[in-house]
């Protein structure tokens, strides 16, 4: 039998362990070398960000790129289109809008790059995930086709405020920037992303942050996806993991078997009169870090309290002091599988916030776990952002091969992060 204790592959954590500890300057470098002449972002380049010809250097200041104009300069009308389509606001309160997003992006956005999975968000999860407080509904931007009406692209935006070392910045959070298949060699996307800029701007809010799995100019860090195994016979059956010769099946899902319990005294579900606890414990968890949320009550209501399919929030209560001392949260985000015979979904966990103070970590992360496979989850995803890399070897999490970028838009940092320095969780 297989040591219960031991990681299944040790030669490829090795390797993936040396691979995070390579310096990010050093990685940006390397990429910023590797661009020749005719691959250079011909887009990027003319928009204030940090470019990769100033890595490393000193006499940039911190801080916005570009400063900001009076609002009558902003841009009042949308950007032309070739005239076949309609730039339209997506008012996702509308069952009929928040469906067509929801089949666009569930056609069209993220997948791997052997088309076996795709990311299946949920209409519930995009209602979530779009109308945080204070949401405006003209960054929900859609692409239609004039004579149809289909919508065949999509970008969006949601106001955050977020902590850039002592600054505390609002700022636009991007995300789902989705074109159509046949439409991707159209240079739509410019076009998107100007507009969500320009939309922006039209609140008066000067900088953006996103992530991408494509390296731009440039990363204020770069981050990895790492995989605990829940359902072990699932991921080996859709080829999400293999099973190497040197051990059989039985001895593979041993190795991932779980406590059917939590350990945890006072481990519950979060409930609503536990924001204001969460929040103080939160906001006291993300001053270490460089960058990060600056939650407040309303928000962290918003984005913790567990909502069914979308958001889980456990919480530790002190059993002599009934102190919320402790808590963990994930999101559900499934994917698609395409080419399996018996699955059609990958239902996965996204570690979000998770934040120790009487309980260790590792003990937190192990009930989370627990948690996740007793609803039917198949694997969990942890970033290896904040202090989440401390737990992956106990917890037998293992490395993927997806790397996250994060950017800033019209805000340059000094240097890149590590992504121990990071406090902002992606959605």
């Amino acid at each position: 039998m297989a040591d219960n204790d031991a990681l299944p592959s040790n030669e490829s954590n090795a390797s993936s362990e040396k691979e995070i500890e390579m310096s990010i300057d050093a990685l940006a470098s390397t990429v910023q070398e590797s661009f020749s002449l005719s691959k250079k972002h011909k887009f990027w380049e003319t928009q204030p960000v940090g470019q990769f010809n100033d890595l490393g250097g000193t006499s940039l200041p911190e801080g916005p790129i570009q400063q900001p104009t009076t609002l009558s300069e902003v841009k009042q009308e949308p950007y032309n289109l070739p005239a076949a389509y309609e730039l339209v606001t997506c008012d996702l309160d509308s069952d009929e809008v928040c469906s067509e997003v929801y089949t666009l992006l569930t056609n069209h956005y993220i997948e791997d790059i052997e088309s076996v999975f795709r990311l299946n968000y949920s209409k519930e999860f995009l209602r979530w995930a779009l109308c945080p407080p204070g949401y405006f509904r003209s960054w929900h931007i859609g692409l239609r086709v004039k004579t149809s009406k289909k919508l065949v692209a999509f970008i969006s935006g949601i106001p955050a405020k977020i902590r850039i070392r002592d600054a505390v910045v609002l700022l636009a959070e991007v995300n789902f920037l989705c074109v159509h298949k046949k439409l991707r060699s159209r240079r739509l996307t410019p076009v998107m992303i100007k507009e969500i800029s320009r939309r922006v701007r039209m609140e008066n809010i000067w900088q953006a942050a996103f992530t991408a799995a494509n390296v731009l100019p440039t990363p204020i860090a770069t981050t990895m996806f790492w995989h605990r195994t829940l359902n072990p016979q699932k991921l080996i059956d859709v080829g999400f993991d293999r099973l190497e010769a040197w051990i059989t099946m039985a001895q593979y899902i041993n190795f991932y078997k779980l406590p059917e319990d939590t350990t945890t005294p006072g481990f519950r579900k979060m409930e609503p009169h536990d924001v204001p606890a969460v929040t103080r414990l939160l906001r006291n968890y993300l001053k270490q870090f460089v960058v990060a949320p600056d939650f407040d009550e309303n928000e962290v209501e918003h984005w913790l309290l567990p909502k069914e399919d979308v958001m889980d929030t456990y919480v530790v209560e002190s059993l002599e002091s009934h102190e919320i001392t402790d808590f963990c949260s994930f999101y559900t985000l499934s994917s698609s599988i395409f080419g399996s015979q018996n699955h059609s979904v990958l239902k996965a966990a996204y570690s979000y916030y998770n934040v120790s103070t009487k309980t260790p970590l590792l003990q937190l992360m192990s009930d989370a776990l627990v948690v996740a496979k007793n609803k039917d989850f198949d694997v969990f995803n942890v970033l290896d952002i904040m202090l989440n890399g401390t737990f992956f070897r106990e917890l037998k999490f293992n490395p993927g091969d997806v790397k996250l970028h994060y950017y800033l838009y019209n805000y340059r940092l000094k240097h890149v992060l590590r992504p121990s320095e990071l406090g902002l969780a992606p959605l």
